[in-house]
């Protein structure tokens, strides 16, 4: 779940969500995530994060989950970091359903501009005919891969479930066929912008181990993803931690 951060200042900017992302949110992300609960139940919501590097205030990221008409959802995460001369604003935007808790991508949509070149990337999961379209062609066989940042929104059901060790198969931001293996590590007490929070940490490996993403989910607020660090042979690329939680269920529905 990787999405927003800053390299170096010589390189482009990226997101500790994405390249995968958003875990880019995470980049990192999540990237990420977010909504769903023991009940079964994808619950709508907004939150927003700070995001740093190296101990600097750079920038902010989004994510909001909605239920829309038909029993479909749109998952969208934002982000936007700046340092110095360098930029980065990046958009990913989920549709899905739900079948049995579990979300199938429909359309998944990335944008991303600023400093270097800008990007574009569009992915439709076609279930008729099991097939996987990047940006209108035919380009893989769907056996069931998810997209850059639904596997977010089924880690919080796995978490609420008690789960501690899953394996996800998606197309990424660049429209590449990975796969993380995640393992639950332990539960932390956390000082955040939001305030103190407990979280479950996870870790994200990858199919290469020079990058290294950990994750941290809130019980109290519904298993949001409300912290995330990703290191790179050893050296933090960037953190993003949750500033704001709200919860777009209407009082009488919870």
């Amino acid at each position: 779940m990787e999405k927003l951060f800053l390299r170096k200042a010589t390189q482009p900017i990226n997101s500790i969500f994405s390249d995968t992302c958003k875990w880019l949110l995470m980049a990192f992300a999540a990237c990420c995530s977010l909504a769903a609960t023991a009940q079964s139940t994808f619950q709508p919501f907004e939150a927003t994060y700070v995001a740093y590097r190296y101990g600097d205030d750079v920038g902010h990221a989004s994510m909001s989950l909605q239920k829309q008409q038909d029993d479909l959802y749109r998952l969208e995460y934002y982000s936007k970091v700046s340092k110095f001369f360098l930029s980065d604003k990046r958009q990913e935007v989920s549709v899905f359903k739900l079948e049995n808790r579990t979300p199938v991508p429909i359309k998944y949509d990335y944008t991303r501009t600023g400093t270097g070149p800008d990007k574009k990337l569009s992915v439709e999961f076609n279930a008729v005919d099991n097939t996987v379209l990047i940006d209108g062609k035919p380009q893989y066989d769907w056996h069931g891969e998810t997209d850059n940042q639904l596997y977010r929104l089924d880690l919080s059901a796995r978490l609420a479930d008690g789960e501690s060790e899953f394996d996800y198969q998606f197309i990424n931001s660049r429209g590449e066929q990975r796969q993380y293996h995640i393992v639950v590590l332990d539960k932390e007490q956390l000082e955040l912008p939001f305030g103190m929070l407990e979280g479950i940490k996870v870790k994200i490996q990858r199919e290469t181990n020079k990058r290294e993403t950990f994750a941290w989910f809130a019980p109290s607020l519904n298993y949001v993803l409300v912290q995330l660090q990703q290191l790179k042979e050893g050296e933090e690329q960037g953190q993003i931690r949750l500033q704001q939680y709200r919860s777009l269920v209407p009082k009488n529905a919870q």
